[in-house]
């Protein structure tokens, strides 16, 4: 049996006549920039989610840069972030000109909010928690410390899309709230895609210029912005998915619960632990081992799938050797590294694949 990571084939089969009727439209109206695709997308997504505002952006590490940048951070200051995220969320504050601060992750992969404060300095401007995998990061702890030192939050939702905590939806905390619609997210487009979503009225209009050459009108450019647009391909394709969002959340919970009991009984196989008062999305389906590649390896040879999210924190790697001298150590992220361990997970699993998985994993031995 084959099962690969991640099946994008099998969810568009779901919906093959309204996406294929919709990318016939764009392409009859010729409507490939802007235009009623994306504002239609734009307004259905920010009223599901329950917020004012939703800007559009090109993909989600622009969506982490524009925020940064409307909020005035740049040379001089610093924004602390987890160690154990992609690198969208360290070098998006490089590239304002500010200095990344990472800390360890906690036991559920995200931010340690343990050591935040310790991290603080005069020069900390923002925190960026990572709600990873599909996991809210503790939002009530990262907000009351944000609040205690008058610091800004961003939430990083790549991989959270519709993930509560104490039973409000993650992006909904902080500032804003920085999505991305990459093909193989909980809601994905057919290429780079990304969003910005937020309450507040005067960062959003700013926002929205600046993604846009600094302009809402064409040829009257209040600053100097970017071009990160929303293709409106991907915005019409995604209006066909975005009311199927709920339905494949719970699928893929299933999928997760039909993990966590067949494998509660093998040796050597941590799951992922979910923290109290949160909802999962189950981004992705991620296991802790020894002699993980190994593993890797076997279930290859069986036709499944599997992956590494991320193999290398950032702190470790040479874009950031630079900042080797103030690290604090990160030793969760680190051991996290060598062991963690992504399977097969998307709404389509049936039950008899998970067995498959999960059977593989118990004759290998973790």
């Amino acid at each position: 049996m084959r099962i690969p990571l991640c099946d994008l084939q099998a969810q568009y089969l779901t919906i093959k006549p309204q996406v294929d009727a919709a990318i016939a439209q764009v392409i009859g109206e010729t409507s490939f920039i802007g235009g009623r695709f994306v504002r239609e997308f734009e307004r259905a997504f920010a009223a599901d989610y329950g917020v004012k505002h939703c800007i559009p952006v090109a993909n989600g590490t622009d969506a982490i840069y524009i925020v940064l940048k409307m909020l005035g951070i740049g040379a001089g200051d610093e924004v602390i972030t987890t160690a154990h995220t992609w690198i969208a969320t360290g070098e998006t504050v490089s590239q304002t000109g500010a200095r990344p601060v990472f800390v360890d992750v906690d036991d559920y992969f995200t931010i340690d909010v343990e050591q935040i404060e310790a991290a603080i300095t005069p020069r900390t401007k923002a925190i960026i928690p990572v709600h990873l995998f599909g996991q809210p990061a503790d939002m009530t702890r990262v907000m009351n410390i944000a609040a205690k030192h008058g610091l800004q939050v961003i939430e990083d939702c790549a991989q959270a899309h519709y993930a509560t905590w104490q039973g409000r939806r993650v992006g909904t905390f902080g500032r804003a709230a920085t999505f991305s619609f990459y093909p193989g997210k909980n809601l994905g487009a057919y290429g780079d895609a990304g969003a910005i979503l937020t309450n507040d009225d005067e960062l959003a209009l700013t926002m929205r210029m600046f993604a846009n050459h600094g302009a809402l009108q064409k040829h009257h450019h209040v600053m100097e912005g970017i071009n990160s647009r929303l293709d409106s391909m991907q915005a019409a394709i995604l209006s066909v998915k975005l009311p199927h969002i709920h339905d494949w959340t719970r699928a893929r919970q299933q999928v997760a619960a039909w993990y966590d009991a067949a494998l509660s009984d093998v040796p050597g196989v941590e799951r992922p632990r979910v923290r109290d008062a949160a909802q999962h999305v189950y981004h992705l389906y991620v296991i802790k081992v020894d002699r993980r590649e190994e593993l890797m390896a076997a279930l290859s040879a069986k036709g499944i799938e599997t992956a590494v999210h991320y193999p290398v924190p950032l702190p470790a790697m040479e874009a950031y050797k630079y900042l080797a001298a103030t690290q604090r150590p990160v030793p969760r992220a680190l051991e996290n590294a060598g062991r963690i361990l992504s399977l097969p997970i998307y709404p389509e699993l049936s039950r008899e694949a998970v067995q498959h998985v999960a059977q593989a994993i118990a004759r290998r031995g973790a």
